[in-house]
């Protein structure tokens, strides 16, 4: 009984965890850089159909010459097209509350990051994104090693980069620490930074259930406690409160999208 409340909880706790670095985020082997598009050749937007089971934030599926977005928000094409965290956005509610659907073709194949600027494109045209930025002092998390050799292993060298969440924790593959550390700011609500000084991408999964409480049918688990001593636990990784300047994103005009 215990072992299945467990297991409902630690759904509810990957419910609220970020998944778009990776983990609803799905990577094809990029391709060289080629000649500057800076919109896509076709995008469709629609409200989203349905959740992706275990996550908050949608899925993404990239390939050379597309981009699938399932059930993402506005923040979460934002954060992906601008490589910021959710804190260092601020805007309306509906940045966060209302969901899509979003289709765009290239005329081609494109890198990563030029894909990333057609979309600065599309949220401008579709949504009539503007923004100005501020520096802001927020509190912060810095990820640090408990010890000189954490529990991660180092990945294969053309793994493509993915965390998949599970009903009990999470599966990374191929993911660097910035990477893993832009995963865990939604849910600890706070910007986090890479201070472990490791380079290079790495193998490493996350079981939950060991580290919620043992009342767990009384008491409702503190969902930061929870990562923090799973992340130590598991992984060998620390995470210690900072106070950061930081750039964040003040959204001056946003609107829902206009007509495919």
């Amino acid at each position: 009984m215990l072992k299945n409340h467990c297991l409902a909880i630690s759904g509810c706790l990957l419910a609220v965890i970020l998944p778009f670095c990776s983990g609803g985020q799905t990577l094809a082997q990029q391709p060289p850089a080629t000649a500057q598009q800076t919109t896509f050749a076709v995008a469709v937007i629609h409200p989203s159909a349905a959740p992706v089971p275990f996550v908050h934030d949608g899925k993404t599926e990239i390939s050379p010459d597309a981009l699938v977005m399932q059930d993402v928000t506005v923040a979460t094409c934002i954060k992906w097209a601008y490589h910021v965290q959710d804190s260092q956005i601020i805007g309306p509610d509906w940045l966060r509350a209302d969901h899509f659907d979003i289709t765009a073709k290239t005329d081609g194949p494109v890198a990563r990051e030029q894909m990333k600027l057609m979309m600065k494109t599309l949220l401008a045209d579709r949504f009539n994104l503007s923004f100005h930025q501020e520096t802001r002092m927020l509190k912060a998390y810095a990820i640090v090693r408990v010890n000189k050799t954490p529990k991660l292993k180092p990945a294969a060298v053309d793994a493509y980069s993915s965390i998949e969440n599970s009903e009990i924790g999470f599966v990374a593959k191929s993911t660097t620490l910035k990477e893993f550390a832009d995963y865990i700011a939604d849910p600890m609500k706070s910007p986090v930074i890479d201070e472990t000084g490791l380079a290079g991408k790495y193998d490493f999964s996350v079981d939950f259930t060991p580290y919620l409480p043992t009342d767990a049918d009384s008491v409702r688990p503190n969902v930061i406690s929870v990562m923090m001593s799973a992340f130590e636990g598991e992984l060998g990784l620390k995470l210690e409160p900072r106070k950061l300047s930081v750039n964040v994103l003040i959204i001056d005009h946003l609107d829902k999208p206009t007509a495919n």
